[in-house]
């Protein structure tokens, strides 16, 4: 089904010709409520409410789909998910990070790297991937040298993916990643703004950002709202962290995680507004 032009916008990632929605569905909680740092509980959703929340969010306009091998059953699921459909999604996977038994670890290696990414087109029955992310453990830096960006782009040269870059936690790996890559993702919201820089290199330099925790997991409150910029106080913390990030000339689009369709209007409702106000 084809999104009406006049709902969710669409932009370049970057300098790339790959066109993603202004929100992209983070899918971590289709695969893992283990070790996540959401405000309440949840359990995994059904087969069929997943597969209601995936059309719900194509019909909004979004064409942007997050994933991970670190997301639990995620790529697994999506997999099923999305065939036949395949065309009409732009999925960004990453690679780096596995989760285990409860517990995380990395290993940003060439040979891992490659065979995360082999692992994760198995996974979601593709062909390619448009977007691979390193999945960084919080040292950049130290992940960057351990060629995982090489790794990632020998990979777009052979044709397995379409784009790549990095999902960082620092100021000095996301310029880093932004300088080797087409794309960083990073944190950005009305709590925490640490990253800015990173979003100004992009803007500058013509590379993709997509931003996490843009509500910074579900936590953002009306105290949070109270500390926009400007130091005007707004009644929908939802509309203010939206009006906020997209103030940003260097986001393309912000990636938020739920498997609430009401959530999903709502989100898709307020980025349009932010965008028109721009």
């Amino acid at each position: 089904m084809s999104p009406s032009p006049s709902l969710l916008p669409q932009v370049p990632l970057g300098s790339t010709d790959i066109h993603i929605s202004r929100v992209g569905l983070g899918t971590v909680k289709l695969g893992r409520n283990q070790g996540v740092k959401y405000p309440t509980s949840f359990s995994l959703p059904t087969d069929a409410e997943a597969l209601d929340l995936l059309a719900h969010a194509r019909q909004l306009g979004i064409n942007l789909i997050d994933t991970a091998p670190a997301y639990g059953t995620s790529e697994e699921r999506l997999g099923e998910f999305l065939l036949g459909q395949r065309h009409e999604w732009i999925i960004c996977s990453k690679a780096g990070e596995e989760f285990e038994q409860g517990e995380s670890s990395y290993n940003f290696s060439p040979k891992h790297i490659k065979h995360s990414v082999e692992r994760s087109l198995r996974r979601l029955k593709t062909d390619y991937l448009d977007i691979v992310l390193l999945h960084s453990d919080g040292n950049d830096l130290e992940a960057i040298e351990q060629g995982g960006l090489d790794a990632l782009a020998q990979l777009k040269s052979e044709g397995l993916i379409r784009s790549f870059g990095m999902s960082t936690k620092t100021v000095g790996g996301g310029i880093a990643a932004a300088k080797q890559s087409d794309c960083v993702m990073a944190t950005y919201n009305l709590a925490t703004q640490d990253e800015k820089l990173v979003l100004d290199y992009c803007a500058e330099h013509g590379k993709g950002v997509l931003l996490k925790k843009v509500l910074a997991s579900g936590h953002i409150t009306h105290q949070a709202t109270a500390n926009l910029t400007s130091g005007e106080t707004q009644d929908n913390p939802l509309q203010a962290s939206m009006d906020f990030v997209f103030k940003h000339p260097g986001v393309s689009a912000a990636i938020i995680g739920t498997i609430n369709p009401a959530h999903v209007a709502e989100n898709v409702a307020a980025a349009i507004q932010a965008c028109a106000n721009k």
